[in-house]
């Protein structure tokens, strides 16, 4: 039997620009909480805010300017009047936009625009003929070039990988240059170290010019609390850095209930509002106005091992529930992803990865890291997981932005008067009008018949989506960039990397 060729008409060229560089999202938010539920979850928030405190550590100056507006200070941990901090909350963005190299890819987050970045921080990578390996400079760039070409992934993110194979003291400038140079898509910067948080805004004003930068958000940090009740200098610092240029940050509390919090779902939904609303309150105070996101990272645990389990009930609820209590606070929400405990592509990953993902969308997060590529708990990325989740990220993009169309169009009504009783719709005029975009066509899935998948090789998605991201590589090219800024760029990191000594840790 031959084998029928795979339509691609009305589909976008990969590495061009989607019809819209963010979800312009059409779809209600969902939510669970009834007006009881929130009502004790807000006041739980309230009480850790005021009677129990949130540490901030080994940062003298966030202390002197939390004592300055007239909090109260035992030791390193802060209390302050929850309306305070809420009102200091209030005044961080609802929505903002981050802008792109390429103003065509400039990314709006918050408000019912939501945004898709791949996996953050792995140390190895894993693909089908090379395995799993310590990430390296190499496989970074091959994952910001991928990313580049992706339409269903809007933002560049940071750590697709870490390039074990550079010192840790210059790694980030090798990854920002990446970023600003093999793609236009706007991303993340560094913020382990107030060095390197100062050195992506630096080469961000290379890139965007310091009038811009002081007029927009063109790069943000994401950090991570130090749960249970703990704020360190990284996110300190890296808020100033950020924020005080106006700039934007992240700040995600990463609770596994039962060990950085309570083994409860609701407890752990509102020590993380707590967290990150404390973080944001300093942001404005640091900077009113300042971009902020605020995070949820929750994970239910195996209570036998320790172990991180994803995609499992807890987790999704608690995207839903975060996602209300985000929205009444009036800040854009980052939480899920397509996240797995999966070691590799296999039918467990496809399933918490959906969950996970599922769930995010519906809850209304406004940035989304873990978009695609993650796995082994977040220790790994992968290249065929990284395509084969974009794929699935298309189909949610249709669902949260298409809404069902009512148009004449869409009811057809020429169409019944062409086709009659009995007859079919294949060739009629209002197909043919409608065709190339009437359904979302993945471009991995085969719903071809069996002789045909099997006269073309039997393949199973992993060998589709290895096939795939090497075509595309082998097809890339990099988005124009002005000479004078690259060179700057370059020059820039020559610089720092001389004045910086060599560590690996």
């Amino acid at each position: 039997m031959a084998r029928r060729a795979r339509a691609t008409r009305g589909r976008p060229p990969e590495g061009a620009a989607p019809a819209s560089p963010h979800v312009a999202r059409r779809l209600p938010f969902f939510e669970v909480l009834d007006d009881e539920q929130i009502a004790r979850l807000e006041a739980q928030v309230d009480w850790i805010l005021e009677d129990v405190g949130i540490a901030f550590r080994d940062d003298p100056e966030a202390l002197r300017l939390w004592r300055a507006e007239g909090a109260r200070i035992e030791g390193d941990t802060v209390r302050a009047p929850a309306d305070w901090i809420r009102a200091l909350c209030a005044k961080a963005p609802r929505q903002f936009t981050q802008l792109a190299r390429n103003p065509a890819r400039s990314v709006e987050i918050g408000g019912t625009s939501q945004v898709f970045a791949p996996v953050y921080g792995p140390p190895f990578v894993r693909d089908l003929e090379g395995g799993r390996r310590y990430g390296d400079i190499a496989a970074f760039r091959d994952l910001v070039r991928l990313t580049y070409m992706l339409p269903s992934l809007h933002h560049g993110g940071f750590v697709t990988c870490e390039p074990c194979d550079v010192p840790v003291s210059k790694r980030h400038l090798d990854m920002l240059l990446a970023h600003m140079t093999l793609s236009d898509k706007p991303h993340l910067g560094a913020i382990t170290e107030i060095g390197r948080a100062e050195d992506s805004v630096a080469m961000a004003e290379i890139v965007f010019g310091a009038e811009t930068m002081a007029e927009h958000c063109v790069i943000l940090g994401n950090v991570n609390t130090n749960s249970p009740l703990l704020v360190d200098k990284v996110v300190t610092e890296a808020v100033r850095v950020y924020c005080g240029r106006g700039q934007g940050i992240i700040v995600v509390p990463f609770i596994l209930s039962g060990a950085m919090g309570p083994v409860s779902t609701a407890a752990s939904v509102a020590q993380a509002m707590a967290e990150a609303m404390m973080v944001c309150a300093y942001a404005q105070l640091v900077r009113p106005g300042a971009p902020f996101v605020l995070g949820n990272f929750l994970s239910s645990m195996s209570l036998k091992s320790g172990a991180p389990t994803f995609g499992m009930p807890e987790p999704v609820v608690s995207n839903y529930a975060i996602g209300q209590l985000a929205r009444r606070v009036g800040l854009p929400l980052r939480c899920g992803g397509s996240l797995t405990a999966a070691k590799i592509e296999d039918a467990q990953a496809a399933y918490e990865s959906a969950d996970s993902m599922h769930s995010t969308m519906l809850a209304g997060a406004g940035f989304v890291l873990h978009a695609a590529g993650w796995l082994e708990g977040g220790l790994c990325t992968g290249f065929e997981k990284l395509v084969m989740d974009a794929d699935r990220l298309g189909g949610y993009q249709k669902v949260l932005a298409g809404g069902l169309d009512t148009s004449d169009e869409a009811l057809a009504r020429d169409a019944y008067a062409e086709v009659g009783p009995g007859g079919h719709f294949l060739g009629c005029g209002h197909t043919m009008r409608n065709y190339q975009t009437a359904f979302y066509e993945p471009r991995l899935s085969d719903s071809e018949n069996v002789e045909s998948w099997e006269e073309g090789g039997a393949q199973d998605m992993r060998r589709r989506a290895h096939a795939r991201w090497t075509q595309m590589l082998r097809d890339y090219v990099p988005p124009p960039i002005d000479p004078a800024v690259r060179e700057a760029l370059e020059a820039y990191v020559a610089r720092r990397k001389a004045e910086l000594p060599d560590a690996w840790y």
